[in-house]
């Protein structure tokens, strides 16, 4: 074995012990998930099993407050001052003059969750939740090593935080229960990469069960 191998976690019971793991709650907001937000006015998506995937979000967030595990919302902001300016271009390219999650708005607010009173909220203007956020040195502070992803759009802004939290030193998991997209195809392409190189894809029902066997 190798010097650097001592302190490696192994298992999945490793990786999400409630003593130094926190969920990590993506863009759970109006303009993503509810009909007559941004995804479904641009794009007629369809929108219906965004209420399945928060009902997940909001049992896996209770159980993780009975087990100490910190709960962190992350909370888009693309205000056109805010969003990098090739974001910003390809938006205008595709003829799209709409400002998605726009401060104050109701596209911003959440959509069938809601934070516990003190619980964090990060706002963004990347998909990557890490970028510019301080969420790095949140985690840090608090001797996290574990993160379970959940939100959407597991294509882009769940896919871009979770490669960006394993390149910060983080062991993740994604319950695929918890995450979705407006595209069934590119969900279940991004789950199987991640799942091959950046995370561990599971399910809630597993995240659970090792958090209640840690505290048994």
């Amino acid at each position: 074995m190798d010097v650097g191998d001592a302190g490696l976690l192994t298992t999945l019971e490793e990786r999400l012990a409630p003593a130094h793991s926190a969920v990590l709650v993506i863009d759970m907001q109006n303009d993503f998930c509810a009909e007559g937000g941004y995804i479904h006015r641009i794009f007629n998506a369809e929108m219906s099993a965004n209420a399945k995937i928060a009902a997940n979000i909001m049992a896996l967030a209770g159980d993780a407050r009975a087990h100490g595990v910190p709960v962190i919302w992350i909370a888009a902001c693309y205000d056109p001052d805010k969003v990098a300016e090739p974001h910003l271009a390809r938006q205008r390219a595709a003829g799209i003059a709409e400002t998605c999650c726009a401060s104050g708005s109701w596209g911003a607010e959440f959509f069938m969750v809601e934070p516990a009173p003190g619980e964090t909220v990060v706002r963004k203007h990347r998909y990557d939740a890490f970028f510019g956020t301080g969420l790095d040195e949140m985690l840090k502070e608090r001797g996290v090593r574990g993160v379970v992803a959940t939100g959407v759009a597991t294509d882009i802004c769940v896919d871009s935080t979770v490669r960006s939290a394993m390149f910060h030193g983080y062991y993740v998991a994604v319950p695929a229960d918890c995450v979705g997209s407006q595209r069934a195809e590119a969900h279940e392409a991004t789950l199987q990469c991640l799942g091959r190189l950046f995370a561990d894809v599971t399910d809630a029902a597993t995240v659970r069960r090792i958090w209640a066997a840690a505290h048994a």
